[in-house]
């Protein structure tokens, strides 16, 4: 089974998300839903809500509210972006200029906020405290990774316990709730959403790594990031803290140099992927995220074989093939 397979088996329930989507960012102030959509619209995969999606049908769970709680998700997603994105005043997003600079950091922050309290309001129209419970505790450890984040900013002594610390909390406890929350509608019993949420964790992790991996190796045109952003950023992801350990103290020294300087040069990119490349960080990365993806896979063992299950595998195995 191929990713396009998974995607095309829920292209119908896709279609419903959107339509809560577009919905849902409905505002009178004209400039809310053309921000909104200027990063909605822009080619994300809706990755959160197919998982959330496949989760419930697996629970046994059909019913309209997996719509608004896949929506629910996807906004709490787009509003981290919008305020990443101001944070490290970065200027591509996917592949096209970021909404902070076009519309400035201030508007960009506050529709973010009017995302996140838009996902407040359809959760109250579902009306399941579990997953209110769930959705506001995910809210706080993700606030704590971005803050843990902005400290260990240009720290080139950061650790790979920091660093999963750090991906843990921005990235894998989304995916993470994306899939419980679709085991609560179905009303799961509690071995199997806790099999869910560890396979959400897993997923997510190796999904972030990915993603760091392919900030060295990417086109800007092909991934959306442009070549060294975390590095223009002063982030230390696992590729360079790999290479940092191995690294000579005149290597370490270099490294500080371009970190702490924040440039994100051709040159200072070519230079940074060159110690990555000598030292293997990238294949170390890679081997790190497979791990996480078969432990991953090994949580669905309690679950019966079914398509569901399957499509979860692919998911899965999705993740560790995007743009190799």
């Amino acid at each position: 089974m191929l990713i396009q397979d998974v995607f095309f088996a829920y292209k119908d329930d896709l279609q419903q998300v959107e339509k809560c989507i577009n919905d849902n960012v409905i505002s009178k102030i004209k400039l809310i839903p053309e921000v909104a959509h200027h990063l909605i619209d822009s080619g994300g995969k809706r990755f959160r809500p197919l998982l959330l999606l496949i989760c419930a049908r697996l629970c046994g769970y059909h019913g309209e509210s997996r719509f608004p709680m896949a929506t629910i998700m996807e906004f709490i997603h787009t509003a981290t972006l919008f305020h990443d994105d101001v944070i490290d005043q970065a200027s591509i997003r996917r592949g096209k200029t970021s909404a902070n600079q076009i519309y400035g950091n201030a508007i960009s922050i506050l529709v973010g906020d009017f995302l996140c309290f838009k996902s407040y309001t359809l959760m109250t129209g579902i009306g399941n405290l579990d997953i209110l419970k769930l959705i506001s505790e995910m809210g706080d450890i993700m606030s704590e990774g971005e803050v843990f984040q902005l400290t260990k900013c240009s720290d080139i002594n950061l650790t790979e316990e920091e660093y999963f610390s750090i991906i843990e909390k921005k990235t894998a406890v989304l995916i993470s709730a994306s899939c419980v929350a679709g085991a609560i509608l179905g009303s799961a019993p509690l071995e199997k959403m806790d099999a869910l949420a560890r396979f959400g964790k897993n997923a997510g992790m190796a999904f972030q790594i990915t993603d760091d991996i392919l900030d060295y190796m990417a086109r800007g045109k092909e991934f959306g990031k442009s070549i060294g952003k975390d590095l223009e950023e002063g982030k230390i992801t696992l590729p360079l803290i790999f290479a940092i350990k191995q690294s000579t103290e005149e290597e370490k020294d270099k490294i500080k140099e371009i970190v702490t300087r924040k440039k994100g040069s051709q040159k200072a990119a070519r230079e940074i992927f060159r110690l990555i490349k000598k030292y293997n960080g990238i294949d170390y990365s890679l081997q790190r995220a497979e791990k996480f993806i078969r432990d991953a896979q090994i949580q669905l063992n309690v679950f019966s074989e079914c398509i569901e299950k399957s499509q979860l595998n692919t998911v899965a195995g999705y993740i560790l093939s995007r743009n190799r």
